[in-house]
């Protein structure tokens, strides 16, 4: 014989037996105690409006959903350009690549913004390919709910997260491509499916994350590989962090603090790659 598991009953109707949860407080709730939320769903009290936070409604949602995500489509629009001059205009391809790669060595003589550039080059198109629909799948929905400052701030600065990463573990090597900043974005969407894992919506999307984060992880021990991992390591731990921070209250509720907590992290990781850089 095997226990059968006992299910929580929901708060305000201890007669009901249930599988949801608010994706706020984390109490369980039944169907008819659940409003609909951004993420998840929330309990009475927390869907209800204060001076901070209003209620949405389906209106609100499908709005808020048809905005455009000009950042995500900005950069990804960059960096195909970027790549397509590459290809069809060598001349100019190489100049730019010359100019914007993170070569380590001109990295620690001052070039530092590398760090930073390199995420618009791609070696090849299976590389870009990837990151680019990554960045169409990941980005408009979290720019969409972060707010277009914010997102930018958390793309740039787990891009710096993984070239600082990158730099100070291989301090002669040479890497291109959006990977940190990629990751950056798994990062802040496993932090968000974490709080929310109580919930279906929440289970569901961080075992999809873990079972994607896992597939990448486990590439650079492919023999003959040649992926920088530590680039992916430094923006997943950015952007994760970054958005664990977005969901205390008052960070929440503003989006300049967003924005200004993820340049913060961002210059963290610029002023201790090159602090620690210039040191070894």
């Amino acid at each position: 014989m095997t226990a059968q598991p006992v299910l929580p009953t929901c708060y305000r109707h201890p007669d009901r037996e249930t599988r949801l949860a608010c994706s706020n407080c984390d109490r369980p709730i039944c169907v008819d105690c659940m409003h609909t939320a951004r993420v998840g769903q929330r309990c009475p009290e927390c869907a209800a409006p204060d001076e901070h936070n209003r209620v949405l409604d389906r209106e609100d949602l499908l709005r808020e959903e048809s905005r455009p995500a000009v950042v995500t489509w900005t950069v990804l629009g960059a960096a195909v350009a970027v790549f397509a001059l590459q290809l069809f205009v060598p001349a100019i391809g190489l100049a730019l690549t010359q100019l914007g790669v993170q070569a380590n060595e001109l990295v620690r003589q001052g070039q530092w913004w590398r760090l930073l550039t390199a995420a618009f080059f791609h070696d090849g198109i299976t590389h870009i390919a990837f990151n680019m629909w990554a960045l169409s799948i990941f980005g408009p929905q979290l720019e969409r709910q972060a707010g277009s400052v914010p997102f930018a701030a958390l793309y740039v600065a787990s891009a710096l997260a993984g070239g600082a990463a990158f730099y100070l573990t291989q301090p002669f090597g040479i890497a291109v491509g959006a990977s940190g900043a990629i990751f950056g974005l798994f990062g802040a969407w496993l932090a968000a499916s974490y709080r929310t894992r109580h919930t279906l919506a929440g289970a569901a999307s961080l075992r999809q994350l873990l079972v994607l984060l896992g597939i990448n992880l486990a590439l650079p021990l492919l023999p003959g590989s040649n992926i920088a991992w530590q680039a992916h390591l430094g923006g997943l731990a950015a952007g994760f962090m970054i958005a664990f921070a977005w969901t205390v209250p008052v960070v929440r509720r503003r989006a300049a603090l967003r924005a200004t907590v993820a340049a913060g992290v961002g210059a963290v990781a610029l002023v201790a790659a090159l602090t620690l850089g210039a040191l070894g």
